[in-house]
């Protein structure tokens, strides 16, 4: 559609385009630290004034683990994008950047799919957004995976109201459903915007063996990062914890959150919902809780989200030879 346009109109659309992302980013930072309804932010301010724990050398190493955890994040989007075309890193910090900047206000944060996408060339938009489908795969696979453990783990230690009839019959319906889908997706040869369910298979088998080791390497490094980062705030807030049993109850909080289909505004929400209800069990109170997990949001969606806000504003469109 820009393609289309005249030079001055596609400018003035971009320019548009880009200062919605800032006012709906700025928006919802305004929202959720403001009006956050299950933390008053003068209180949990409050509350971080009184801790002595957060010295200079806890708020370094803090800074570092989301400079580690995002460092890997573009590591791997800059390893993926290499099958197709080699970019730098700081390439590839842009688009992570830009990407997480423009799918705040986004369900799923799915406007992260568009906003890398943008950076290519048309013939390279949908094999960008299929590899940007496969790094978030594999970071919910890892995720998935160490938080199904968790939850055995978790049940088997604590008393958790489940009715295992109810969660059978929820999960014989899902996976019923998922054979009809993917058998009727089969029959009809169901295309995504050009590309069939063969295609895209072929896609992924064709992406070499050590690209998907790596991808998947480095959504296990990153998520090895952002829990202990969890687990090292809490241990500055004061809480008598364990690492094994903190991470039964981090990788548990993570399963969760991520199984439930949210706008990114509700993510924290149903993250911390989530980690104040498991962190119950083990005597933990919500305002640590509450505070642990509106850190871990600054820390690794807003603060790179600022940065990326001026990747956004100075984000010019490919030329067709890029």
């Amino acid at each position: 559609m820009l393609g289309q346009l005249p030079y001055k109109s596609k400018q003035f659309f971009i320019a548009i385009i880009k200062l919605s992302i800032i006012v709906g980013a700025s928006y919802y930072i305004y929202n959720r630290l403001l009006k956050n309804e299950n933390l008053n932010f003068s209180e949990f301010a409050s509350f971080l004034t009184k801790m002595d724990a957060f010295s200079t050398k806890n708020i370094i190493f803090l800074l570092f683990l989301t400079i580690s955890n995002w460092f890997f994040e573009i590591l791997k989007w800059k390893i993926l994008v290499s099958i197709i075309k080699k970019i730098s890193l700081f390439e590839a910090l842009e688009q992570s950047l830009g990407g997480l900047t423009a799918s705040l206000i986004t369900p799923n944060r799915i406007g992260d799919y568009g906003a890398k996408a943008i950076y290519y060339p048309k013939p390279y938009r949908k094999r960008i957004v299929l590899l940007n489908l496969i790094g978030n795969v594999s970071q919910m696979t890892v995720t998935t995976i160490i938080g199904i453990v968790g939850m055995v783990a978790f049940y088997s230690t604590y008393d958790l109201e489940l009715n295992f009839r109810k969660v059978s019959r929820f999960l014989i319906i899902v996976v019923v459903v998922a054979s009809f889908a993917a058998f009727g997706l089969q029959q009809s040869r169901f295309k995504i915007k050009g590309f069939s369910i063969e295609r895209i298979i072929d896609f992924v088998k064709n992406i070499p063996r050590r690209i998907h080791a790596l991808n998947f390497g480095l959504s296990l490094i990153r998520y090895s990062i952002f829990s202990f980062q969890f687990y090292f705030l809490l241990q500055i807030f004061g809480v008598d914890i364990d690492y094994k049993t903190a991470m039964v109850a981090i990788s548990s909080m993570y399963f969760l959150a991520s199984i439930v289909p949210s706008l990114a505004v509700f993510d924290v929400l149903i993250k911390t919902s989530a980690a104040v209800y498991l962190f119950s069990f083990l005597g933990i109170d919500d305002l640590t809780i509450l505070s642990v997990s509106t850190l871990m949001w600054l820390l690794n969606f807003i603060l790179p989200s600022l940065f990326g806000s001026y990747f956004v504003l100075n984000f010019k469109l490919p030329k067709a030879t890029d």
